[in-house]
């Protein structure tokens, strides 16, 4: 299992605490995040409306459900499904390293949604870069695709001989 980083995860609390414009309580990362209340907050400010029910408080059973409203929220905005942690990788600190890279991934995604004015983190996603090329060019291009195949000069194996034959002795 990959290391926990520190500054990512202060990073990613950074970015939490931008979006949602409001302090976070003062507590280490996993706790920050484990019932699911702040994550909710989070993708609600990002899609508004997105998890209609946030379990402020309740047993461990209501908190997971946080996570999980979290995690389809997500998945629905456009998050890869292999992105995203399970819900014992936070609740348990089983996978805290996923959590963090679900975040970040998150975090990547508001970039695809034009809609989404709010602070970003980590590094921007490449656009599509499609291009098009006239008939003429790509004609031009024949002739020289030949000599790249690895032209050998006339070199074959012909004469070899020794290929599939047995060996007389």
């Amino acid at each position: 299992m990959p290391a926990r980083s520190k500054e990512q995860e202060s990073e990613v609390l950074g970015w939490i605490y931008e979006v949602l414009g409001e302090p976070l309580p003062n507590s280490p990362y996993e706790d920050v995040l484990r019932d699911g209340v702040v994550l909710c907050k989070l993708i609600n400010k990002i899609v508004p409306g997105s998890v209609k029910k946030i379990q402020e408080k309740g047993t461990n059973f209501q908190l997971m459900e946080n996570v999980q409203r979290f995690q389809a929220a997500i998945k629905k905005y456009g998050v890869p499904e292999e992105e995203i942690f399970q819900t014992a990788d936070l609740f348990e600190r089983r996978n805290i390293v996923q959590v963090t890279l679900c975040l970040y991934s998150l975090a990547r995604i508001t970039q695809k949604h034009p809609e989404y004015t709010g602070p970003s983190m980590g590094p921007k996603m490449a656009d599509k870069n499609e291009r098009t090329f006239t008939e003429d060019q790509l004609r031009a291009s024949e002739g020289q695709v030949n000599l790249q195949m690895g032209f050998n000069k006339g070199a074959s194996q012909s004469g070899h001989g020794g290929f599939g034959n047995t060996r007389h002795m």
